[in-house]
């Protein structure tokens, strides 16, 4: 196990490696000038050269990308050239609402989906079954903005629960905070739990007419043994697949990137952009751990 999850570190190290390369080059070249563009149309050539030589942006492109490898090392991601605060602070400040929400919203998926499936799967073709599939076809044609709105006049508007916007902030209170962001997980998981849990039916129904789960029936088991532990570990590698992928969708740093990339603050564009980037290969990574570890013969086809 030791040596498989150190070659995925390694191709993981080399990924990363590669994406700074590419995402440095290609900001890079794109026309414009940051400095042009923060001094505004009007600015005088030698006050834009002298803002040009104030940001760096002449070093050579080699010395300016070490510059910036060796900061994400140890944090010092630079200044916005717009906003002239630190890039890691703008991030931190987003991330301290983002992360929390993709939790949450994340383990309500999980959570409602293995439920559905593993359900639906023991009870294939029978009421249960049937009601709780057709709950997830319009869980999947369900718009996440209109079942938002549809939660703020139940929980906000009509039983006056929860807030209907903003955030309370970590410092004031815990609990005000979880309640803040309680809708908008709700509103995100529901799509994802919908298609999550219709995967999981079809893996774990796929399994359980395997031979394996057969000779556990006529070994006297139980059905619930059955399907949780004979076929739900077998079940698992589809189910992984997916939820490694719906981490990509929920909402993070755009709205801070699109702001950047309309100032051509490219500092900030670049580090958020690495960021995503990083986050991709990193899941990544974590779902091939954990193929290993739900599936032996991944592990042993790799070595």
């Amino acid at each position: 196990m030791s040596v498989f999850i150190f070659r995925r570190f390694l191709t993981l190290i080399a990924t990363l490696v590669g994406a700074s390369l590419i995402i440095f080059l290609v900001l890079d070249a794109l026309p414009g000038n940051a400095a042009q563009m923060l001094m505004g149309a009007d600015a005088s050539p030698d006050a834009a050269r002298a803002l040009t030589v104030k940001l760096g942006l002449d070093q050579p492109l080699h010395y300016r990308y070490v510059h910036w490898i060796k900061g994400m090392l140890t944090g010092d991601l630079g200044n916005s050239y717009t906003y002239g605060t630190p890039v890691a602070g703008l991030i931190a400040e987003r991330l301290t609402l983002t992360i929390p929400l993709a939790i949450m919203s994340m383990s309500m998926t999980v959570v409602l989906a293995l439920a559905a499936g593993i359900y639906t799967a023991a009870n294939h073709n029978r009421l249960g079954d049937v009601g709780v599939m057709s709950l997830t076809q319009f869980g999947i044609a369900l718009p996440n903005f209109w079942f938002a709105i549809l939660l703020i006049l139940l929980f906000s508007v009509k039983l006056q629960w929860l807030s209907a916007g903003g955030f309370a902030g970590w410092d004031e209170s815990i609990l005000a905070a979880i309640k803040s962001l309680l809708l908008p997980a709700i509103a995100l998981s529901v799509v994802q739990a919908a298609i999550l849990a219709r995967v999981t039916r079809s893996a774990v129904l796929e399994v359980l007419r395997e031979d394996f789960v057969r000779t556990a029936r006529a070994k006297g088991l139980v059905e619930r043994a059955v399907v949780l532990r004979h076929a739900l570990r077998n079940a698992l590698i589809p189910t992984v697949t997916v939820v490694g992928v719906q981490a990509f969708y929920l909402p993070g740093l755009g709205r801070l990137i699109f702001q950047s990339i309309a100032n051509r603050d490219l500092i900030v564009v670049r580090n958020c952009v690495m960021l995503l980037a990083a986050v991709v290969v990193i899941v990544n990574f974590v779902v091939d751990v954990l193929y290993a570890f739900i599936d032996p013969r991944i592990k042993a086809h790799n070595l």
